[in-house]
């Protein structure tokens, strides 16, 4: 079985040493796979929720990538996407139960506009200048804050606006 695997994937070559069946067999297989493992990740950090939703998806992409071309062993690195597939669950779990663990983990909303006014240092502390929450309000149909009930820069790092009514 080893064997016929070795055959296919090229697992005992060098990278330089893998040819366009082996990259294709490699690629196959780490498609499915990954299709498999994302099924059983939560949904939304392939949406890019939250920081701790991006870093996932880099790490996936490095992992992935290393293990196709012949950067890093093939099985192992398989596994390594399986361990961070599970402490990503598992976080995200103990953050739905926990509110303090998913400050810690996903960050927090901040208020940026509260009632017309525009909190400046919510605004400083975010790092966000005046053109680009001008620029975030008019995305969102606003041209003057002074039309906005709230605003908060939300953990994903949009900014959600609530309308004056």
């Amino acid at each position: 079985m080893l064997d016929a695997f070795d055959e296919v994937l090229g697992l005992s070559l060098k990278s330089e040493q893998l040819g366009f069946s082996h990259m294709a067999s490699r690629a196959a297989l780490m498609y499915v796979a990954l299709i498999i493992l994302v099924r059983f990740a939560k949904k939304r950090f392939l949406g890019g929720a939250t920081a701790f939703d991006y870093i996932l998806v880099v790490l996936i992409g490095a992992v992935a990538g290393r293990a196709m071309t012949g950067g890093a062993p093939y099985f192992a690195s398989l596994f390594g996407l399986v361990v961070m597939i599970a402490m990503h669950w598992i976080f995200s779990a103990t953050s739905q139960r926990s509110e303090a663990f998913s400050h810690l983990i996903k960050g927090h909303a901040t208020v940026i506009i509260k009632d017309g006014k525009v909190d400046k240092a919510a605004l400083a502390k975010a790092h966000m200048s005046e053109d680009d929450l001008d620029e975030d309000l008019r995305d969102k149909g606003v041209k003057d804050p002074a039309q906005v009930a709230e605003a908060r820069l939300e953990r994903s790092g949009k900014l959600s606006v609530i309308k004056k009514r």
